[in-house]
């Protein structure tokens, strides 16, 4: 069975992979922030492709990207769509009597060039180191402990859940069951996310129990083999990413004041 492992290819080497992690951390949060607070769609539309350089750049596969990118999709394009028939504004068409405006499309768009973009950052960011050393840099950047321990936690016990509610389908599967819009296999799916629920709440309970009996106390940090350490090219890294970033901003803002 394939994971669906956050870093799987954090072994490649790359210029992203070879940063520092924390100040990785710090670079593409600043970055993420910065490209989903502008309001100007040609300015985000440069941030996407700046956001894709460094994708280009960290070597990691398209592929692995735009299976995951995609998924964003399924959230941010019925926002696209309900903008475009929803704002005031220029009619752009007529759709059996309703119409689409060039204000809703342009702000629809906006909405998912800057989605696209910080996912594509985050994506960027997480592929490019192991799990374990993100949450070690995260814990040495000051995160709550409480947080930190639940994206541990959060990342280790998906796969079992995974495990378990493929389990749960074959066995459906093997009794003849398959997946329709009826209200049965409604049913029946309900009865699945439930029954998941319920072991999820029992094993998490038994692991408690379990940590608590070994000493577990919710703090300490966190082990990894890895030693960080910012170099001279750290500094210069951060430096010219954030450098470029701004630069691009400045001069959007320049431009339009210019315009």
């Amino acid at each position: 069975m394939e994971y669906p492992e956050i870093d799987k290819y954090a072994s490649l080497k790359s210029p992203i992979h070879e940063f520092d992690p924390r100040a990785k951390i710090l670079t593409f949060t600043f970055l993420i922030f910065l490209f989903v607070f502008v309001s100007d769609i040609k300015l985000a539309a440069i941030n996407l492709l700046f956001a894709v350089l460094l994708l280009l750049i960290s070597r990691l596969p398209l592929k692995f990207v735009f299976d995951r990118v995609k998924v964003v999709f399924l959230f941010v394009l019925p926002i696209l769509i309900i903008m475009s028939l929803t704002v005031k504004g220029s009619e752009l068409a007529s759709i059996y009597g309703v119409s689409v405006t060039y204000e809703g499309v342009r702000y629809g768009s906006l909405i998912v060039t800057r989605a696209t973009a910080a996912v594509t950052l985050l994506l960027t960011v997480l592929g490019t180191m192991r799990f374990d050393t993100t949450i070690k840099a995260l814990h040495m950047l000051k995160v709550p402990g409480s947080l930190v321990q639940m994206l541990m936690f959060t990342y280790r016990y998906i796969f079992v859940l995974w495990d378990e509610f493929s389990r749960m389908w074959r066995a459906m599967s093997c009794r003849g069951f398959t997946l329709r819009a009826n209200r049965y296999a409604l049913s029946m799916l309900g009865n699945v996310v439930g029954m998941l629920i319920v072991k999820s709440y029992e094993r998490a309970d038994r692991v408690y129990k379990a940590m608590i009996s070994k000493g577990y106390r919710g703090t300490g940090t966190p082990k990894t083999m890895t030693e960080f350490n910012m170099m001279r090219k750290d500094y210069a890294l951060t430096v010219l990413i954030i450098s470029i970033a701004v630069l691009l901003q400045i001069y959007q803002v320049i431009l339009s004041v210019a315009l």
